[in-house]
């Protein structure tokens, strides 16, 4: 099990674009078009597969809203900012 985050770890480790929503940690990711935001939360799934943390992925219209939590720990760990990078990898 990871350690929660306190509230200074957070603001001080979160990624930039990365905000703070309660337990959580969100970034929108803007598409030109739908299938590129499909596209996109498909690969950010085999990596929550792969580091077997996962995230909630919202697929709107141009958009994708990814969100972090560790839901064991009741909070933000480390586990959530490194899937936050990973995930920025990404684009």
């Amino acid at each position: 099990m990871a350690d929660l985050l306190s509230d200074d770890e957070i603001a001080a480790k979160l990624p930039d674009e990365w905000e703070r929503v309660g337990d959580e940690i969100v970034r929108v990711f803007e598409f030109d078009d739908y299938l590129e935001g499909v596209a996109f939360a498909t690969e950010v799934g085999e990596i929550a597969e792969e580091e077997f943390h996962h995230p909630t992925i919202e697929i709107r219209y141009e958009e994708v809203e990814v969100r972090f939590t560790s839901h064991e720990e009741g909070g933000i760990t480390d586990d959530d900012v490194h899937m936050a990078e990973l995930t920025d990898d990404l684009r």
